[in-house]
């Protein structure tokens, strides 16, 4: 099933992660996570799902039954940012969600200020 050991690691570089932080984001030892990205090993179906899942992607991507990938440079920011998000515990994410929406509001012009771009 090599297949699944290249999208494994086709879908971490998206998300700009290591196959390391992605064993620790889906709960799985790194060694065990390891060998389904180097194709020693495949999961089992309950595992398969809980690593789409937490990598933000389908079984079938991974599979290589559908090309899904991302290749839009704001969707892929989007996809690592919901991909982190999701292994925070509820008060870091809150502080997250406050941050980013400090950063979305609309910056108001200054006289004589330039609003940098």
């Amino acid at each position: 099933m090599d297949i699944f050991a290249k999208k494994l690691k086709e879908r971490a570089a998206q998300l700009g992660i290591s196959n390391a932080e992605a064993a620790r984001l889906c709960g799985l030892d790194e060694r065990r996570y390891a060998n389904y990205a180097n194709d020693q090993r495949e999961p089992d179906l309950a595992t398969l799902v809980k690593i789409a899942r937490t990598l933000g992607t389908s079984a079938d991507y991974l599979l290589g039954l559908t090309d899904t990938a991302t290749t839009d440079k704001r969707s892929r920011l989007v996809e690592r940012l919901t991909v982190a998000a999701s292994s925070l515990p509820d008060d870091q994410l809150a502080t997250v969600v406050t941050q980013v929406e400090a950063l979305a509001l609309p910056r108001q012009k200054r006289p004589g200020k330039k609003t940098p771009v």
